[in-house]
């Protein structure tokens, strides 16, 4: 790890935003553990930094965080700009933006990328305020048009039935943020070093509005979609709560966590933190299961990286078969009790299919 200044920018066409260059990822952390999503960021901000001809830069903030440096450098950062203070400890909306538009207004990147958590959103849309800039939500898709140094920022829009590209022409940074599980890390590179550069505070503690008086940890038995290896989801073609069932049976034989569509939930048959897609979860399973689910865009831009898909679908031209690895055409009704029948042969006391 060398510690140095920055690097010299390349020079670009002239135009207004001349000084604007490199692909910068928000290092989303929490006690000193970075979050999943910022190293799968770092990996798509590579190839667009790649694409760019850019260095590609993290930056951080928080207390006692040096360590966390050298990880960001083996998942694929060239740079790592550092604010490291106690009153950065734990996250505020009005430290974090400090520190972010401070440093925006210094080394002035084109592209910044933030993981849509919730420290992620709630800092991308300040510091978009605060710098009167554009900010795309919840991506699925990010590409760069070289020649315009465009970022091409893709999300369903208009309930899942579009994909829409957003453009920020006239404003710099460009921003997006994107959602757990929708882009893949890279291999990490153990030993790869980069350039640290560590930049001062400019607040003391009377200067902030907000205190944290306690933090709350979350208890209880919250569903972990986003980390099940097998999932089962359910639709509207299942008819009602009562057909719904049939998702729950066969994942108990499989050990398996139950998912479901909008349709579904919005009917009431499932609660909200089973929805899987653009208004819910993004999930990457081994096994992933659509029963009675038609397609819909919202919906497949959540399980689309499954590594395995199987669709039961009794209409053959419902849009869920063209993501599925294997797609059965028929009455679930009449399938999924097979399967389940199949699966308890090979299943032993209600442990998991090892998958």
């Amino acid at each position: 790890m060398i510690e140095t200044k920055a690097p010299t920018k390349a020079k670009k066409p002239t135009d207004k935003f001349a000084d604007y260059e490199g692909v910068w990822v928000f290092i989303d952390q929490t006690d000193g553990k970075i979050a999943g999503v910022s190293l799968e960021l770092l990996g798509a901000g590579r190839r667009l930094a790649d694409k760019l001809n850019v260095p590609l830069s993290g930056f951080i903030l928080g207390y006692q965080i040096e360590h966390l440096a050298q990880t960001c450098f083996e998942y694929g950062a060239d740079v790592m700009y550092m604010i490291d203070d106690p009153l950065l400890k734990t996250y505020r909306s009005e430290t974090y933006m400090k520190g972010t538009v401070d440093l925006c207004n210094k080394y002035k990147p084109e592209i910044i990328l933030y993981g849509a958590t919730t420290n992620g959103k709630d800092l991308a849309s300040a510091v978009a305020t605060d710098l009167s800039t554009g900010l795309t939500a919840d991506c699925t898709i990010l590409d760069v048009n070289v020649e315009k140094r465009l970022l091409e920022a893709s999300r369903p829009a208009f309930g899942g039935n579009i994909m829409a590209t957003i453009l920020c022409k006239n404003h710099r940074p460009q921003m997006a943020t994107v959602r757990s599980k929708v882009m893949k890390a890279l291999e990490p590179q153990p030993g790869r070093t980069g350039v640290l550069i560590h930049e001062p505070f400019g607040l003391r503690e009377d200067d902030v509005k907000t205190k944290v008086l306690e933090i709350v940890r979350e208890a209880g038995n919250r569903v972990k979609l986003d980390e099940a290896h097998i999932i089962v989801a359910g639709g509207k073609g299942l008819g009602d709560a009562r057909g719904f069932r049939i998702c729950y049976e066969l994942a108990e034989v499989l050990g398996a966590s139950v998912g479901a569509s909008r349709d579904a939930v919005e009917a009431g048959w499932i609660s909200h933190q089973h929805q899987v897609g653009q208004t819910g979860v993004t999930v990457t399973p081994k096994i992933y299961f659509a029963i009675g689910i038609s397609g819909a865009v919202q919906h497949v831009v959540g399980m689309q990286n499954s590594e395995i898909i199987i669709a039961i679908n009794k209409d053959p031209n419902a849009p869920i078969h063209n993501v599925a690895t294997y797609s059965i055409v028929g009455d679930a009704f009449e399938i999924v009790p097979k399967l389940i029948t199949e699966f308890k042969k090979v299943v032993k006391g209600g442990e998991a299919v090892n998958v």
